[in-house]
C-alpha cells in the first residue's frame, strides 16, 4: 500500500460555479423546484445495451462454474469494474423488470399526499455504483462517476464550487477529521481539505473501494472490496493496520463500508459476522454472529451483512441478508435479541425502535429492547427500498421507483410519498439542517423540507 503526499505547488481543484451557467451541474439552482411526473412502468432493459453483456457474463459464469470457489474468485475478478453485483439484482435482469405491486397496492399509494422538493440538482448519473450525498461544513457534497465533488448550499441547492478529482469514482464521499474522501475502482483513496478543496494525500490499496471511507481520532477507516478494513493515518494516508477474516467462497456484493463510534469501529462481514475493531490498531475487540447461513445450496446459504450496523450506548445491531437481526452488547458483543428477517438495505435506530427495510419491500419496527415486533408497513411491498433514515417523528425511506416515502415512527403509516426523477434512490436518505437529500441512480439530487 502505497501513500503519497499531493505536491505543494498542486492547483486548487475547488472553483465557484456561476448559477447561471449553461455548463453548471446544477437544475434548479434558483431553488424553484420543476414539477415532476409521476414514474409509470419500469423501463425495459435492451439487449442492444452494451452494459447488459457483463452480466450476462456474470450470470451465465455463476451458473455453469457454482460450487468451485476458486472459479467463483475468477468470476468475481473478471466483474470488478461492475459495483453492482447483487444476488436479487442479477435476479431482477432476467424477469420481466415490472414492479411486483397488486392493484389494490397502486390503488392506495396514488392518494398517499405528496409534496414537492425544495430544491434539486444533478450530477453523473450512476447505472452501477451506489453513491450518496454527504453533509459537512456547512454544506451538501455529491459526486458521480466522473470524479467531480460537486458543493451544494443546503437551503437553496445552489452549487457554490467543485472539486475535480481526476479519478472515475466507485462510491459516495465519505468525511471525518476536516476531511473529504473518496474511493475508486483501483482501489485509491483521494483525500481533500473539507474547507479549500486541496487534494492532501492519495493512498492505494488492494482493490476497490465501493463505500464512502470515513475517518476519526486520527484513523480514516476503508473498506474494500475484498472484505478487508484498513486503518490510515489522517495526516498522511499511510497504513497503520489492515483487517481480514474468513470469506466465504460466494458473498453478497457490499457497500456498506465501517461504522466508526468512539475508539471502536464497527463492521458486518460474509458469513453473518459482525465484528468490534479497536480503532487505533485495528486488533479485534470482539465477534458474534448476527445469523448462521443455513441451507443445501450456495446461493441459499448467503446470509451477508451487507450494511451497516446501528448503536446507542448501550447495545449495537445489525441486519443480514437471509438470515436475522440481532442486537448485542456493545462492550463484550454478547447476544441481547434476535429476530428472523432479511435485509440488504439495512436498519436504522432512535430511542425506541430499530427499523428494518426488509429485502421483500417492507418496513418492520422492533422494540429495542428485547425485539418485540411493534409495527410492520407492507404497502410498499414488491418494491426494493434503502436503508432507512430516522429523522424527527418519521422515518424517511427511498425506493426503486425514485419515490421518498415518509413514515410515522409511532404507527408505520406512510403519510407522504414524494417523486423524485424514476431512478432507484438506493442508498440511504441524508438528514440536513431544515429536512433530508437523496441522490437518485440518474444523478439527481432533491432536498425536502423538514
Amino acid at each position: 500500500m502505497r501513500a503519497s503526499k499531493a505536491s505543494a505547488d498542486e492547483s486548487l481543484n475547488v472553483f465557484p460555479v456561476p448559477a447561471d451557467s449553461p455548463g453548471s451541474p446544477i437544475a434548479g439552482a434558483n431553488g424553484v423546484p420543476k414539477e415532476i411526473s409521476l414514474p409509470g412502468e419500469a423501463r425495459p432493459f435492451h439487449l442492444a445495451n452494451s452494459a447488459f453483456w457483463p452480466y450476462v457474463l456474470l450470470f451465465v459464469s455463476s451458473l455453469t462454474l457454482s460450487g468451485c470457489a476458486g472459479m467463483v474468485d475468477m468470476v468475481r475478478d473478471v466483474t470488478r469494474s461492475l459495483a453492482d453485483i447483487d444476488v436479487s439484482g442479477i435476479t431482477d435482469l432476467f424477469g420481466s423488470g415490472e414492479v411486483q405491486m397488486s392493484p389494490e397496492q397502486i390503488a392506495q399509494l396514488e392518494v398517499i399526499p405528496s409534496t414537492r422538493p425544495g430544491w434539486e440538482a444533478s450530477v453523473e448519473e450512476s447505472p452501477a455504483a451506489v453513491f450518496l450525498p454527504v453533509f459537512g461544513d456547512g454544506a451538501v457534497y455529491a459526486g458521480g462517476p466522473d470524479g467531480r465533488l460537486v458543493r451544494f448550499d443546503p437551503a437553496s441547492g445552489k452549487a457554490s464550487g467543485v472539486i475535480d478529482t481526476k479519478h472515475p469514482l466507485a462510491g459516495g464521499i465519505g468525511t471525518g477529521d476536516g476531511m473529504l474522501l473518496v474511493g475508486t475502482f483501483k482501489g485509491e483513496v483521494l483525500a481533500f481539505d473539507e474547507k479549500s478543496g486541496k487534494p492532501k494525500w492519495t493512498a492505494n490499496l488492494s482493490t476497490e473501494v465501493l463505500s464512502p471511507p470515513h475517518a476519526g481520532m486520527g484513523v480514516v477507516v476503508v473498506r474494500t472490496g475484498d472484505g478487508r478494513i484498513y486503518g490510515l493515518d489522517s495526516e498522511s494516508g499511510k497504513r497503520k493496520w489492515v483487517y481480514q477474516g474468513a470469506t466465504p467462497s460466494l458473498t453478497v456484493r457490499s457497500f456498506a463500508g465501517a461504522l466508526i463510534a468512539d475508539d471502536r469501529v464497527y463492521a458486518g462481514f460474509a458469513g453473518g459476522r459482525l465484528v468490534a475493531l479497536n480503532l487505533s490498531n485495528g486488533s479485534l475487540v470482539w465477534e458474534a454472529m448476527v445469523s448462521r447461513p443455513r441451507g443445501a445450496t450456495e446461493l441459499e446459504r448467503i446470509s451477508d451483512v451487507t450494511s451497516l450496523p446501528v448503536l446507542d450506548e448501550q447495545q449495537v445491531c445489525a441486519v443480514a441478508y437471509q438470515g436475522r437481526i440481532a442486537c448485542f452488547d456493545i462492550t463484550a458483543g454478547n447476544q441481547i435479541w434476535t429476530r428472523d428477517v432479511s435485509s440488504n438495505a439495512g436498519l436504522a435506530m432512535d430511542d425506541n425502535y430499530v427499523y428494518v427495510s426488509e429485502n421483500r419491500g417492507g418496513i418492520v419496527a422492533y422494540d429495542k429492547r428485547d425485539g418485540t415486533s411493534i409495527w410492520a408497513q407492507d404497502l410498499l411491498n414488491g418494491l426494493k427500498l434503502s436503508a432507512p433514515l430516522v429523522h424527527g417523528a418519521r422515518i424517511v425511506v427511498g425506493d426503486s421507483q425514485g419515490y421518498v416515502n415518509f413514515i410515522r415512527k409511532d404507527n408505520g403509516a406512510i403519510i407522504a410519498r414524494s417523486g423524485t426523477d424514476e431512478s432507484a434512490i438506493t442508498a440511504r436518505p441524508i438528514s440536513l439542517p431544515n429536512g433530508i437529500a437523496v441522490q437518485t441512480r440518474k444523478g439527481g439530487v432533491f432536498a425536502f423540507g423538514a
